[in-house]
C-alpha cells in the first residue's frame, strides 16, 4: 500500500499540466486586461495575472 501512496504523488505533481493551467489562467487575465466590455474584468486582470505568474513560477520546480 505505501508504495501506490509515493507513485500517486509524482503523477499529481507532474509539471507539464500544472503549466498548463497557469499558462491558461494568465492568457485569461490579457483577454481580460485587453477587452472593452466590462470595467470589472478590466479591474481584475491584474490580480489574475499575477496569480497566473507566480503559480507559473511554482510549478516550474515541479518534477517532470
Amino acid at each position: 500500500m505505501t508504495g501506490r501512496a509515493k507513485s500517486a504523488r509524482p503523477r499529481v505533481f507532474r509539471r507539464g499540466p500544472w503549466e498548463g493551467v497557469a499558462t491558461a489562467v494568465i492568457v485569461l487575465g490579457i483577454f481580460m486586461l485587453m477587452q472593452p466590455f466590462s470595467l470589472w474584468l478590466f479591474g481584475w486582470s491584474f490580480a489574475v495575472i499575477l496569480t497566473g505568474t507566480i503559480g507559473f513560477m511554482i510549478v516550474s520546480h515541479f518534477p517532470e
